[in-house]
C-alpha cells in the first residue's frame, strides 16, 4: 500500500475539500492549512468525515491561531513548520489540494 501526505488548503464545502476526502485512505496523512483548518472544527460534519477517514490528521498551528480555531476534532495533531517538513520527509508521495 502506498501512503500519501495530502495538504489541504481549502475550506469545507469547496470542491477541493470534497475531492480530497473522496480519495484519502487509511494510512495516509492529511495536513490542514490555510482555510483547510476549518475542516477540523469539532462537532461539524467536515470534522466527523475527517475522523472517519482513517487518515492521520494534522493542522498547521500558525493557521489555526490565525483563524481563531481552537475547538478541534479529537486526534488532530498540531504541527509547526518543522513538523510540516518532518511530514514531507516521512511521506515521499504528496498531493496538494486547493
Amino acid at each position: 500500500m502506498t501512503v500519501i501526505l495530502h495538504t489541504l488548503n481549502t475550506s469545507p464545502g469547496s470542491a477541493g475539500f470534497t475531492d480530497c476526502l473522496r480519495v484519502i485512505a487509511a494510512g495516509d496523512a492529511l495536513l490542514l492549512m490555510g482555510d483547510g483548518v476549518y475542516g477540523a472544527i469539532a462537532d461539524t460534519a467536515a470534522g466527523a468525515t475527517l475522523q472517519a477517514s482513517g487518515a492521520e490528521i494534522y493542522v498547521l498551528t500558525a493557521d489555526t491561531a490565525a483563524a481563531g480555531v481552537s475547538n478541534l476534532i479529537k486526534g488532530a495533531n498540531h504541527v509547526d513548520m518543522d513538523g510540516f517538513v518532518a511530514l514531507t520527509e516521512r511521506f515521499p508521495r504528496q498531493q496538494a489540494w486547493y
